[in-house]
């Protein structure tokens, strides 16, 4: 961008410059109802995306800045692969999934603000046309990147409509709990009991985060998980492991039954899922006669901002005043255990995972651990910082997240999407796993080191069939209820 006007420097977060050093991407897989008319696409982009602020820098690295320019060239953010016809043809979900794989290769040019789309016009069997989007991790997380795309997207009702575009409507979130300023306050009128109560709340918040940032700690210094096939093995001769990004649809409506039925939240029935579906697969693969618990552990990035703050800042951004937007990484983590084992209940993997998600509620683990880490990087600097971020990872099993989406369908740029799958790559772990839910499905993502689970397919059937068994446990469970 050689005629790029900048218009003035702003400083970045520290999380955005430790982004930044690591070298971390979001990178996020739409399945298409129609065909891509490159025009249309074009213009839609023109007029949307280029235009927040965030997507209109680059970093200046050595100096800690976003340099912000006046123009973007969207033409110079798309890419139009040349593939094979005879391979599309063959088999054209390998080969999207080879393509994205090798993504987590590329570069991308440090000239022009970090991000690009990839097109690929030719139909799956879940959607019509593909569209890769890549963007740094730096220019934003989860919450302000969904907050963007929300801001892209209109209802496919709407958009054919001639009223204005209805605003993308995002599944109402539930309320946090178990912080500090959201404790139960005492009345007066309940009594000696209730007010002791509410004081051995205090001090149960104040042991359980003591206790979760002394294993934080720990697992910087050297408390590390055990050598297992999910874990990272660091190969000297190898600096840099390739992607495989592969998703697999789960009702969202089987999510709420358990959900329903066992009383816990969603979030608990997928770290369940996913300790049902990574156990089947350890001890199938591995042949382990030892069939006792085994404690992994996974990094959870967890969103600092307000639980209302997605449809707030989607309002906000649509009203024009991007300048009242927090932009970039606002996030604390925790790091929660989960089991390798069988059980002949398969909803006690359920009961396990809101157990140890109850307690990490009842801890600031996450809030005490966002503070750390931007005053260790203001103080020791960015390269410390980065050397302590990686060490952590380093030291754990896999990332797991959770992500809400939008409740209908919409459409991106003018063509209605059939299906979102966000994951990440440059973080230092053989394993992320992610969930996006999406009208009434729920994507499972799994980022993997590309030649260590040569069999994904079997680890992803292993999460449709755990949830499957545990929808029918629930299922029984309830029949049984109402019998009684």
């Amino acid at each position: 961008m050689g005629d790029t006007e900048w218009r003035r420097e702003e400083p970045m977060s520290p999380a955005a410059r430790l982004m930044d050093d690591i070298d971390i991407y979001v990178i996020t897989t739409f399945g298409l109802d129609t065909p891509i008319n490159l025009p249309v696409f074009l213009s839609g982009m023109d007029s949307a995306l280029a235009q927040h602020p965030r997507y209109s820098c680059i970093q200046v690295s050595d100096k800690g800045l976003w340099a912000r320019t006046t123009t973007v060239n969207v033409e110079d953010h798309i890419i139009i692969p040349t593939l094979d016809p005879s391979a599309v043809a063959t088999d054209s979900e390998k080969v999207v999934e080879d393509y994205v794989a090798s993504l987590s290769a590329l570069p991308m040019p440090r000239s022009r603000p970090l991000w690009d789309f990839h097109l690929l016009n030719f139909p799956t069997s879940e959607a019509a046309s593909t569209v890769v989007f890549r963007v740094h991790h730096s220019i934003g997380d989860g919450m302000s990147l969904m907050a963007s795309l929300m801001t892209t997207t209109r209802l496919v009702a709407a958009a054919t409509a001639t009223s204005p575009a209805t605003p993308t409507p995002v599944r109402p979130p539930t309320r946090r709990t178990g912080a500090i300023y959201e404790m139960p306050r005492p009345q007066l009128s309940a009594g000696a009991l209730a007010f002791a109560a509410w004081v051995w709340s205090y001090f149960v918040l104040a042991w359980n985060t003591a206790v979760d940032l002394a294993f934080v700690l720990a697992t910087i210094m050297f408390l590390s998980d055990p050598n297992t096939m999910f874990k990272r093995v660091k190969n000297k001769d190898e600096s840099f492991h390739r992607k495989r990004f592969v998703h697999r649809s789960l009702s969202l409506d089987d999510v709420k039954c358990i959900k329903n039925v066992m009383n816990c939240s969603v979030n608990d029935v997928l770290v369940g899922v996913t300790s049902a579906a990574m156990s089947q697969y350890y001890f199938r693969k591995s042949g382990d006669p030892n069939t006792g618990e085994i404690c992994l552990r996974s990094i959870i990035p967890v969103s600092m901002r307000p639980a209302t703050t997605l449809q707030k800042y989607v309002n906000v951004i649509e009203s024009d005043k991007k300048d009242d937007v927090i932009w970039g990484n606002q996030l604390g983590y925790i790091i929660l255990p989960f089991h390798l084992t069988k059980h002949d209940d398969p909803l006690a993997y359920v009961r396990k995972a809101k157990k140890d998600l109850d307690r990490k509620k009842r801890s600031l683990e996450v809030i005490i651990t966002n503070k750390i880490a931007e005053i260790l990087m203001i103080f020791l600097g960015v390269k410390a910082g980065a050397l302590i971020f990686r060490r952590g990872f380093a030291h754990t099993s896999m990332v797991f997240s959770n992500m809400v989406g939008p409740t209908e369908q919409v459409e991106l740029f003018g063509h209605p999407v059939a299906f979102v799958a966000p994951s990440v790559y440059g973080i230092p772990e053989a394993l992320i796993v992610h969930y996006q839910s999406y009208r009434r499905t729920i994507k499972v993502i799994l980022s993997m080191d590309d030649n260590k689970f040569p069999d994904y397919r079997q680890l992803l059937d292993d999460f449709a069939k755990s949830l499957m068994t545990m929808k029918q446990a629930a299922s029984r469970l309830s029949t049984s209820t109402k019998t009684d």
